[in-house]
């Protein structure tokens, strides 16, 4: 049981709405016009959860590898950093993971095309390459970039895909709010680990930019993903003005990010996000449906 506890904290359960919130929006969507297709769903589903998990694993095991994750860190303990885990069991578990998810992907593939080759094998190389390689996504910062497009537009815009066969404008532009509030969920991380970045040579954007500058981008992609993204497509759907009520948990969360440098504080506000991102896609596919 210890055992077990230790790779569920690996998979760092708090930031999986990141994977789960973009498949139900498309869902929500692809149900509103008559094309719901459940095993899709649940193939979208599980394919997202894994390849999020894969990365999570990745990153655990190469930022130990690089030195970002030192003694001291103010976020949660890390498994492969804290010796809770072996360095070659981490990594094995993360192509394990991968590989797993590569199962559910097979039936997509089979139902939408080959298309989904390259959004699944792309998902999975960015996955690794977000922290490994001599140019890691996230210490070059374009973590915020990789997580808005596929926790965003590919990721409903595919889960949409594969049971309706077809894609527009209004599903992008939802895939957009679920990548701006993923993206929220990345900023806070980086704001609180800022200063041990910096010193790893990390270089997210708080690193280049500073705290004001992260704090405002956390702040603009809560702003557009809630409110500006429900009005723009309320004018078809006015329920989905709904899921603007997401922003009554955010405002807490929003005056933590913007007042304090506290590890444990932007820990909570980590997963407080995550809560909001959820909330968020319930309102939204509730809304959308009605």
């Amino acid at each position: 049981m210890a055992a077990l506890s230790v790779w569920l904290h690996a998979a760092r359960p708090k930031t999986l709405p990141a994977g789960s919130a973009p498949v139900l929006i498309g869902t929500a969507m692809a149900f509103e016009v008559g094309k719901l297709h459940i095993a899709s769903a649940l193939c979208a589903l599980a394919g997202s959860l894994l390849i999020q998990i894969g990365t999570n694993l990745a990153n655990d095991y190469f930022d130990h590898a690089k030195g970002a994750d030192a003694p001291g860190r103010l976020g949660p303990v890390r498994a492969t950093q804290a010796g809770l885990v072996s360095p070659a069991a981490m990594l094995s578990a993360t192509a394990a993971v991968f590989l797993l998810a590569c199962v559910p992907g097979l039936y997509i593939v089979w139902r939408g095309g080959w298309p989904f080759v390259v959004i699944g094998l792309l998902s999975i190389l960015c996955g690794v390459l977000y922290t490994a390689g001599p140019y890691p996504l996230g210490y070059l910062g374009l973590g915020d970039l990789f997580v808005l497009v596929f926790f965003g537009p590919v990721a409903v815009g595919g889960t949409y895909y594969v049971q309706a066969h077809a894609i527009g404008r209004d599903v992008l532009l939802a895939g957009l709010a679920s990548g701006l509030l993923s993206v929220a969920i990345l900023t806070v991380n980086n704001l609180r680990d800022v200063d041990q970045d910096r010193l790893a040579r990390k270089m997210t954007l708080p690193v280049r930019f500073g705290r004001t500058f992260a704090r405002a981008e956390y702040g603009v992609a809560l702003a557009v993903a809630i409110l500006a993204v429900p009005a723009i497509l309320s004018g078809g759907h006015p329920y989905v003005l709904l899921a603007m009520l997401s922003g009554v948990p955010a405002i807490p969360t929003l005056r933590t990010v913007v007042t304090t440098i506290d590890g444990p504080a932007l820990n909570d506000a980590l997963a407080s996000t995550g809560k909001v991102l959820l909330v968020f896609s319930i309102l939204f596919s509730l809304g959308w449906i009605l």
